[in-house]
């Protein structure tokens, strides 16, 4: 990527955030619930990125889902510790690719414990690729007008005449 003198980058102090100190398979053990949990902030997120194309902009929105990832582990950490260490446990060494299908009697444990003591269900095979409609308090980027240039080809008239194509149209099951 290419730097002009004109591009404000972020200071140091709002880059820096207090990071999610876990391995992958800890991440993995808690994803599910962790998107649920923090499925607002991370919406949030992901709309800002896709709505302004610029992550400068959306540095806010990322924090806030550090702090909710933070926020959950640490529940996590307080009420079902136990049964997350174990499953965690069991993704890590049941197999190399880091497979939820050896640990279905951890996974049920943990999923309890979180239903029981967080009140979090594990939400459906599928849920997350659902479509969602978002609403925000963050007002809409203005979208960007095509480019007009005096100079472009001009457009041929309606009355032009268009003879068919010389071998014969690429959509033949059109016709």
């Amino acid at each position: 990527m290419v730097l002009t003198a004109d591009v404000q980058l972020p200071t140091e102090e709002e880059l820096t955030v207090q990071e999610v100190n876990l391995g992958s398979p800890a991440l993995r053990a808690g994803a599910f619930h962790l998107g649920k949990y923090c499925e607002q902030a991370n919406n949030e997120f992901m709309l800002c990125r896709t709505e302004w194309k610029d992550p400068r902009k959306c540095l806010e929105e990322g924090k806030a889902v550090t702090n909710c990832s933070l926020e959950f582990f640490r529940k996590v950490k307080k009420s079902c510790q136990q049964e997350f260490e174990q499953y965690t446990n069991c993704i890590d060494k049941s197999s190399s690719l880091l497979e939820y299908k050896y640990c279905r009697k951890t996974q049920g444990a943990f999923d309890k414990c979180m239903l029981d003591n967080l009140n979090l269900e594990r939400p459906p095979f599928g849920y997350f690729c659902e479509a969602k409609v978002i609403d925000t308090k963050r007002p809409k980027p203005e979208e960007e007008k095509p480019a007009i240039y005096p100079d472009a080809t001009p457009y041929l008239p309606e009355d032009y005449p268009r003879p068919p194509a010389r071998y014969g149209s690429r959509f033949h099951w059109f016709n």
